[in-house]
């Protein structure tokens, strides 16, 4: 993989690698670290986890963790074992399918993070081999990526998972009883509009009450109104400065 840029993440406290045309890291990651609870001297583990966004966001926030990653495709997960690298942070990443895992992982983790693809396997295929593996829900549905992860998750571990808002009724059924003490936070892209994408905390063997949190709102305005940022004050602090969302989950 050659064509290649070199992107600022968290004001530049971060440098990822990336494919100038596969599939490309945005927001979501960001989001999706900020979310997870997971402190000092705890594994985590990314269940495709491209060329490492997530997880070294997480990172950037957190000392000291225990980080391994799974990708299914070759060339992102050499993206990640390099951007981890030149990052200084260490990070484990395997090459494999979350359906048959590495034996490297079949260990506990106290975290579990997920930004599974959620565009629909009917839509318009991209014509980007890499872009198109990463986004199609087809071949692996949501409910396995659930599945992956409350394998993976010591007891009274957390998963953290963004994905489509369409997809938590999946989600919600795959946990069965073996997740609980879930926490949805619906994310809105402004004020009185639908939510688009959740973020999700579940425990596992958790017995807490499901909880619907408040939205997180991402844009200020009714609209875009030109070439610039429009985040709200609080989506600054995350998106730019990889501040943490427990405020929101509490």
């Amino acid at each position: 993989m050659h064509d290649l840029t070199h992107d600022a993440f968290l004001c530049g406290k971060l440098h990822l690698w990336q494919p100038r045309k596969g599939y490309r890291a945005a927001t979501d990651p960001v989001l999706l670290a900020a979310a997870c609870p997971a402190m000092p001297g705890q594994s985590v583990l990314d269940l495709g986890c491209g060329v490492g966004a997530a997880a070294l966001c997480l990172a950037a926030r957190v000392p000291d963790l225990r980080l391994s990653g799974l990708e299914l495709q070759p060339e992102y997960a050499e993206l990640a074992r390099r951007n981890g690298a030149e990052n200084g942070i260490a990070f484990e990443v395997h090459q494999g399918n979350l359906t048959e895992m590495p034996r490297g992982l079949r260990v506990d983790f106290d975290h579990v993070i997920a930004n599974p693809p959620y565009y629909p396997a009917h839509g318009t295929p991209s014509p980007n081999i890499g872009r198109a593996t990463a986004l199609q829900i087809a071949d692996t549905p949501l409910s396995h990526w659930i599945h992956a992860a409350t394998r993976r998750l010591a007891p009274l571990g957390w998963l953290t998972l963004i994905c489509g808002a369409d997809g938590l009724p999946e989600v919600l059924s795959a946990m069965g009883g073996k997740m609980g003490s879930v926490a949805v936070l619906p994310l809105t892209p402004r004020e009185g509009r639908p939510a688009l994408r959740i973020l999700l905390r579940a425990r596992k063997t958790g017995r807490g009450a499901f909880r619907l949190l408040a939205p997180f709102v991402i844009h200020e305005g009714a609209a875009h109104d030109g070439d610039r940022e429009s985040y709200t004050p609080r989506a600054g602090q995350i998106l730019r400065t990889g501040a943490s969302l427990s405020d929101e989950f509490r």
